[in-house]
């Protein structure tokens, strides 16, 4: 299953006809893309399943339509369990950024998230999951895949929030901190967090 978010509503390809969310169901082949992503966009839907009996080939003609923009990014903790966030455009979010040319998707994510918070001694312990969304470059949708990574650093130095890309704080936050911040972030986050929370170390 695959779920491509649209201002935070979810595109959800699926095989199955019997579905958790109340959302509609379409059949991929029938469906005009840029007229569901309207729908999605303008809040007459709040979310779609679109079923596929070839998920392989539907999955890669929605894909053909928009411009691939792949980035990487982690979920860090530190010794107390406590998990590192951005605070960027009023919401709460985990650092990631594009992957540069001739980098691999773990140098990549490793690096942005250097950047983002002035952070060192990164170790990658596994990989989590893939997200994708769509967003508005040069009047055209262009759809943006993140590899994210979970992280360990046990840096202990000041962190320092990259302040040209928008970025106003880096922190670690608790668990009751992390719970707070959940409530004013992205459904792709959201998805890191609970990939996090189905295999915790």
């Amino acid at each position: 299953m695959y779920k491509v978010f649209v201002n935070d509503k979810p595109i959800i390809f699926t095989t199955s006809l019997k579905n958790e969310e109340d959302f509609p169901v379409f059949i991929c082949k029938n469906i005009i893309i840029e007229e569901l992503i309207y729908r999605l966009k303008v809040g007459k839907l709040e979310g779609v399943y679109l079923y596929s009996n070839d998920f392989t080939k539907d999955w890669l003609n929605f894909k053909v339509h928009f411009k691939m923009i792949t980035a990487a990014g982690g979920l860090v903790l530190n010794k107390n369990r406590e998990l590192l966030f951005i605070y960027r455009a009023d919401k709460w979010d985990l650092p990631k950024g594009r992957v540069e040319e001739g980098e691999d998707l773990e140098e990549a994510a490793i690096r942005e998230v250097e950047e983002e918070c002035g952070i060192e001694k990164l170790i990658i312990k596994r990989k989590l999951l893939i997200t994708y969304h769509l967003f508005i470059q040069q009047n055209e949708y262009r759809l943006k895949e993140t590899h994210w990574y979970l992280m360990f650093s046990n840096y202990e130095r000041s962190l320092t929030p990259q302040l040209e890309e928008g970025i106003t704080k880096a922190e670690f936050k608790n668990a009751q901190e992390t719970k707070h911040a959940l409530q004013n972030t992205f459904a792709n986050i959201i998805m890191v967090y609970e990939s996090y929370l189905n295999n915790v170390d």
